[in-house]
């Protein structure tokens, strides 16, 4: 058997945490499995579903490299082939029109409500013998089973029973002849051959609904593993309020795909005590079975710390990709200076973000300094001015611009001038960058370039002179 997952998110807002990682996990089993992985738009919702959160869910998937096998399908375009069904099941007498007003089905509600029963569909209609009552476009319902028990081996959970008494005959398709949720999902799963359903522990109470379909349109319904909810630091199911849940938001934060995925694979996850996941060792290592049972908790900062890991660790030309857009978002032109990945090298061991890391390599580009007067207050006063003048002119005769030969200049100069090496560090450091804060100045001064080092200095040299 060729193992099928799948991931089926409703494009009526953006791909956030929970479902980024459902759409992992699933992607994982298949990849270790050498199955499928199929992606699905449940865009049903006419109201809410939109083409700007379709593109943004295929937009966060494809960053995060979770590229499927088949699809993108659209159940909107599906609409045909779940009319045929409905048709099959209304004639086969698994199916029946429902023709109870909305008053009816509500003070139904409201009485259960007030005896403290469980709100369900009393079945008026299940037999009903009398003619339909004119001018009333019915619903259709499901003839769920009456008796016995749906039960089911959760790969997460283990074994979950449901009685069929406890479930109504759920409607299918509404008054329009659209079809429902449940329904949709249960025609595609067995359409597309969906071996296995891995989602959030929000659907279980939709399983033994949708196996008591599956089997009534005759076909085998797939093992379902139900991953638990993510929880904020207060306890409370992730949402909006606990900041940036969007994926694409942490690819505009600054995050890296590698950090966010590999944080994601751990939260309710494990394999032992590792932390860190390259995307094959996943693929190598992932099993429904280590799937924790409890929910699992989000912590920014450990985020935060795996981006910092991967942008130490990641190829800097990659890292530089990825760097591009943060820089444009600034109006920097990355082709206006040195090499970007030699640039992400140097700054890569103090950058937390691409954000930061962007920030800090503006003045690498730039055609003209912006000075933090704090900082040429402090380092380029009389002392700080003549020690630059000593270093500007070393560094004009130097014949060979390497880190080690300007490091040799820096340390020449200080020593001849009864200088600390920061005496004429900083200076030349405020001079080059504009601020106080750089990656170590002999390489800043290498990757500038001697004319951009020197036409800098000369400029710094000048800065508040009448």
């Amino acid at each position: 058997m060729t193992v099928v997952t799948r991931f089926a998110p409703s494009p009526t807002g953006h791909l956030h945490i929970g479902g980024a990682r459902t759409a992992l996990f699933s992607w994982l089993y298949a990849r270790r499995q050498g199955g499928r992985f199929i992606l699905r738009v449940e865009d049903t919702d006419r109201e809410r579903s939109t083409d700007e959160y379709v593109q943004a869910i295929l937009e966060g998937m494809a960053w995060l490299g979770l590229e499927h096998d088949d699809g993108p399908y659209y159940q909107t375009q599906r609409f045909d082939r779940y009319r045929q069904i409905i048709e099959r099941m209304l004639a086969e007498g698994t199916a029946y029109r429902c023709y109870c007003s909305r008053e009816r089905l509500d003070a139904l509600r409201a009485e259960q409500m007030v005896a403290k029963e469980k709100p369900r569909y009393d079945g008026l209609c299940r037999d009903r013998q009398d003619p339909p009552p004119e001018g009333v476009s019915p619903v259709v319902r499901f003839r769920n089973p009456t008796d016995g028990q749906v039960v089911f081996e959760d790969l997460v959970r283990g074994p979950i029973a449901f009685d069929n008494a406890e479930l109504d005959d759920l409607i299918i398709a509404r008054s329009d002849g659209t079809p429902t949720y449940n329904f949709t999902v249960v025609v595609d799963d067995a359409d597309m051959g969906v071996t296995h359903v891995i989602r959030g522990d929000d659907h279980i109470n939709n399983t033994p609904r949708q196996i008591n379909l599956l089997r009534a349109i005759s076909v085998t319904p797939p093992a379902y593993a139900h991953v638990p909810m993510i929880l904020g630091a207060d306890g409370q199911r992730l949402s909006k309020r606990h900041g940036a849940v969007s994926v694409l938001q942490y690819r505009d934060d600054g995050y890296l795909p590698e950090a966010l995925l590999n944080y994601l694979v751990r939260l309710g996850w494990s394999h032992g005590d590792q932390e860190i996941f390259s995307r094959q060792e996943m693929i190598d290592l992932f099993d429904l079975a280590a799937v924790h049972r409890a929910p699992s908790t989000f912590n920014p900062d450990k985020l935060l710390w795996l981006n910092q890991h991967y942008l130490k660790t990641e190829d800097p030309g990659y890292v530089a990709g990825h760097l591009q857009p943060h820089l444009a978002a600034l109006g920097v032109d990355p082709d206006a200076g040195p090499d970007l990945a030699e640039v992400v090298r140097a700054l890569r061991e103090r950058s937390k973000t691409l954000v930061e890391m962007a920030e800090g390599a503006r003045f690498f580009f730039a055609e003209h300094v912006a000075y933090d007067e704090k900082a040429v207050a402090k380092h380029l006063g009389e002392e700080g001015r003549r020690a630059l003048g000593a270093a500007q002119a070393a560094l004009t005769d130097l014949t060979e611009w390497t880190i080690e030969a300007i490091h040799g200049v820096i340390e020449t100069v200080a020593a001849s001038g009864g200088w600390k090496m920061g005496q004429v560090a900083q200076p030349l450091r405020v001079a080059v960058s504009g601020t106080a804060v750089s990656p170590p100045i002999d390489q800043t001064l290498q990757l500038l370039g001697r004319t951009v080092s020197l036409a800098r200095i000369e400029a710094a040299l000048r800065h508040g002179q009448s």
